[in-house]
């Protein structure tokens, strides 16, 4: 019997999947690749909700536990896919500055801004008022994790590379059967495909669809991920990724002229060189209202449990999110409440 299927492989299939490696566990992972999120996603990890001022949730947690698990990645599988780089906060004026100050001076933040005003010059870039420093930054290139895992995968006699049936389970007494295949249990860390999944569709996942476009130009001379009313992540070779939108009407993953314009409308006040645009991608990020994942168990079939609600933040919450359910199912750790889908089912029982 084997022990997990995992459905879908982007961030949160994939941590799990790694989970397992890592405690020799044995799984497969079923996706017919029609499209991901994971892949078009800004890969950034950053501690700190710069529009707010306020530390990620759990953050300490999430980055220390990621960083060493991406980097147990990248030596088992000889890729490159996580980068070190700072990420500067564009001023816009002395109150910015002054309510960037104060921030960095509250104990939960002072480990992740420095306190210092950034006075660097950029080509390409106007700053009459320098920017803020948040420490402890970068990002994943989600597209070259993913591609390089799942490689790895199929190598491994792990992937099954087909649209998942939800009619071919079959449960049993202490198994659940899927294509003749006996499982101990099922992972759907299907991100918002879960809309179609009858056993997880009552779950109050959202769809937040956000745009990027990847820019070019040779004028613009960045190091640095730069944050204002966008970003900019520069990607090396003159290229740059710029986003995100965030629209809560539209659930296609089809890049629009809107959203291409409003991105174009906020770096028209960021830089100030000329560029070019040569890609466009749109995802669903899969979002909940209260702003904490989906994690646990389903209430009456004890076999499936699920993974999801990453939102905009997968490339920290994915590693420490599959640690922590892996260990719920194997050990009867206690899942923290406010991942715990209980809270949901709780609420409609009551």
């Amino acid at each position: 019997m084997i022990d997990y299927l995992i459905v879908g492989s982007g961030l949160a299939g994939i941590s799990f999947a790694e989970t397992a490696v890592l405690n020799q566990k044995t799984f497969r992972i079923v996706d017919d690749f029609s499209f991901s999120s994971s892949r078009v996603a800004a890969g950034l990890y950053n501690p700190v909700i710069l529009k707010r001022f306020s530390q990620v949730w759990k953050a300490t947690e999430q980055l220390e536990y990621a960083l060493q698990f991406y980097k147990a990645i990248e030596e088992r599988l000889n890729v490159k896919f996580d980068f070190v780089m700072p990420v500067y906060r564009k001023f816009a004026s002395v109150e910015e500055q002054n309510n960037w100050f104060h921030a960095a001076d509250q104990p939960k933040l002072s480990h992740f801004l420095s306190a210092k005003i950034i006075t660097k010059q950029f080509s390409g870039i106007v700053s009459e008022y320098g920017y803020g420093e948040v420490l402890h930054t970068g990002y994943v290139d989600t597209d070259v994790l993913l591609t390089a895992y799942n490689n790895y995968l199929e190598q491994s006699g792990c992937l099954i590379k087909e649209k998942f049936a939800y009619s071919d389970l079959v449960f049993h007494a202490d198994s659940v059967e899927y294509q003749s295949e006996h499982y101990k249990k099922v992972i759907f860390a299907d991100g918002f495909g879960l809309k179609s999944n009858p056993y997880f569709n009552d779950l109050p996942l959202d769809g937040t669809k956000g745009e990027l476009i990847v820019i070019k130009s040779r004028e613009l001379d960045l190091d640095v991920v730069l944050k204002s009313s966008v970003f900019i992540l520069p990607m090396g070779n003159d290229l740059f990724k710029v986003g995100a939108t965030y629209n809560w009407d539209d659930k296609t993953d089809i890049p629009t002229e809107d959203g291409k314009q409003e991105l174009i409308a906020n770096l028209k006040e960021i830089i100030s060189c000329d560029y070019e645009i040569v890609e466009h991608l749109a995802g669903v990020r899969p979002t909940v209202n209260d702003r904490r994942p989906l994690v646990g168990t389903h209430p009456e079939f004890e076999n499936l449990h699920i993974l999801n609600g990453l939102g905009t933040r997968g490339v920290m919450l994915g590693p420490w999110l599959a640690k922590e359910l892996f260990e719920h199912l194997e050990l009867g750790t206690e899942l923290d409440h406010q991942i715990d889908v209980k809270r949901f089912y709780k609420k409609k029982r009551s």
